[in-house]
């Protein structure tokens, strides 16, 4: 960080032509992209653009079939990451790659462990030199602390202290805003800007455009695997940016007034559930939550404070130990998954790789998944392989995923086109009562519109939601009450039509607390 900055006109990194192809799939053709030193430089482009595929060629994950990559002036051939990293290119990804039975310092130095003369882990030396790059951040951690105890935007930063670790001068974050609250939005932009002003450089992929507009330098939009635009904030607007990415103005979550039926679909009635969360004994402390059909009841919350164990629980994939679970006045507390499924349950994951797709089975094995009881699709004896392929045709065409065909592994998709595969998966199931984590995360505002107006019409149509979202605008656009979890209780309940994310954020920080009506 010391070095003095190159000489201006100079490009920290400048692709010429890049091209990269998969099998059935063009992911970049001729793509080019100049990146100046000191510089946060954003790259948007709606769901397949091809943007992550470009940084990892840049982090040498991929390597291009045509094109050139200069860094610092110096034309490089990136075999594997451990080449980009040598060069002075550290990558944070959108899902964090942190190991949770480890402390701060064990992961950060993980694979680059230094070494005392006598061949011993130097964790002094470690200590020390990650104390000066906390101090160039602005953060204080506890290195001996797990990395289980953190919140998602202190992971986020140890991430970043990783990189910076192993040399980085030019970081790549991929979707980093994605699951934090405004008040970590904020902190992250004043790290990286901290980071800009001791001469680093830093790409930054998002789909939050008032984000890029308002805190990064340049932007360079790709659509449809190619470069299209150049521009800076003061050139452009939120319109603008949209229509460059997907041809249209971006979309508004608020919606039409509904009218909320008078039958209980879910009710969750002081359930506890034994685990840890933020140093609470238990991972749900007396929760009760009640959605009735044709009703969104969003939970705002930083990860990490029950939501997942509250979804677990729904599921039957975590016991409770005190309270009860009903669906339609049933209790199915002790019941089995696949029989609150059969009775009309269905669930987005919180992460779609971990929980939510076979990544090396095809397109039509994974819209299979937990519709195996589904007489349209299987007999008595043997699944319908026809049935179930043209099930996944229509899923694919209605949710705009876009591939070659059901046959591609989803292992090949970018990650908002596996969101909406998995999006489209569960609401083909025409479920009664729908558990949502996340459903528009890292999908493009063309497809975040499309799965907005899906999730109206069901709920018009009687579909009970419970909606948990980082995306506070959705939150509050699509719920009729919000619920705020902290440390593993409902801390509050509040009224959309008077909520913002600023009131939000402050309630799921735990910093003011209110009574539930």
């Amino acid at each position: 960080m010391s070095e003095q900055p190159l000489t201006r006109g100079d490009f920290a990194v400048e692709l010429r032509g890049i091209t990269k192809t998969f099998p059935g799939v063009i992911a970049n053709h001729d793509v080019n992209l100049s990146v100046r030193p000191g510089t946060i430089h954003a790259i948007v482009g709606e769901n397949g653009a091809g943007k992550s595929t470009l940084m990892k060629t840049l982090y040498g994950m991929h390597q291009p079939d045509e094109g050139t990559i200069t860094v610092d002036g110096t034309t490089r051939t990136f075999r594997s990451p451990t080449d980009a990293i040598a060069a002075g290119i550290g990558m944070v990804h959108q899902h964090f790659m942190l190991a949770d039975n480890l402390s701060i310092t064990e992961n950060i130095i993980l694979g680059n462990e230094p070494v005392t003369s006598r061949g011993r882990i130097d964790f002094a030396g470690a200590h020390a030199r990650i104390s000066q790059l906390m101090t160039t951040l602005g953060v204080e951690f506890d290195l001996d602390a797990p990395v289980a105890s953190l919140g998602v935007g202190q992971r986020q930063r140890v991430e970043i202290l990783k990189v910076l670790y192993r040399g980085a001068k030019i970081l790549i974050l991929d979707e980093p805003t994605a699951v934090l609250v405004p008040q970590e939005v904020v902190e992250l932009f004043v790290t990286l800007k901290r980071l800009v002003a001791e001469g680093a450089t830093v790409i930054f992929i998002s789909h939050k455009l008032d984000e890029v507009l308002a805190n990064c330098d340049e932007i360079t939009v790709i659509r449809q695997g190619t470069t299209v635009a150049h521009t800076t904030p003061r050139e452009t607007d939120r319109r603008g940016l949209a229509e460059l990415m997907v041809g249209s103005d971006l979309p508004d979550p608020s919606g039409r007034e509904t009218s909320i039926g008078s039958t209980t679909l879910l009710e969750v009635s002081g359930i506890d559930v034994e685990g840890s969360v933020s140093g609470s004994k238990l991972a749900l402390d007396n929760v009760s939550v009640r959605v009735r059909a044709g009703e969104i009841v969003g939970i705002a919350g930083v990860e990490g404070n029950g939501q997942f164990e509250l979804c677990e629980a729904i599921l039957g994939l975590m016991p409770i130990a005190r309270g009860n679970i009903a669906l339609e006045g049933r209790d199915v507390s002790r019941e089995p998954t696949r029989e609150r499924i059969n009775s009309g349950l269905s669930y987005i994951p919180f992460d779609r790789h971990r929980e939510g797709l076979l990544l090396d089975a095809p397109l039509w094995e994974n819209t299979f998944l937990g519709r195996e009881d589904n007489p349209s699709l299987t007999s008595t004896v043997f699944t319908r392989r026809r049935a179930i392929e043209a099930d996944s045709r229509a899923i694919i065409e209605r949710f705009g995923v876009r591939t070659p065909s059901e046959h591609v592994p989803a292992f090949a998709l970018s990650g908002g086109n596996q969101q909406k595969l998995v999006v489209g998966r569960e609401m083909a199931s025409n479920p009664k009562v729908l558990l949502a984590a996340h459903p528009t995360r890292g999908v493009d505002v063309g497809a975040q519109a499309a799965i907005w107006d899906e999730l109206r019409h069901a709920r018009d149509n009687g579909l009970g939601v419970l909606l948990i979202s980082a995306d506070l605008e959705e939150l509050i656009g699509l719920s009729d009450t919000i619920l705020v979890m902290f440390d593993g209780r409902i801390t509050a309940e509040l009224d959309p039509a008077e909520a913002t994310p600023e009131m939000l954020g402050t309630y799921m920080t735990g910093e003011v607390q209110g009574v539930r009506s």
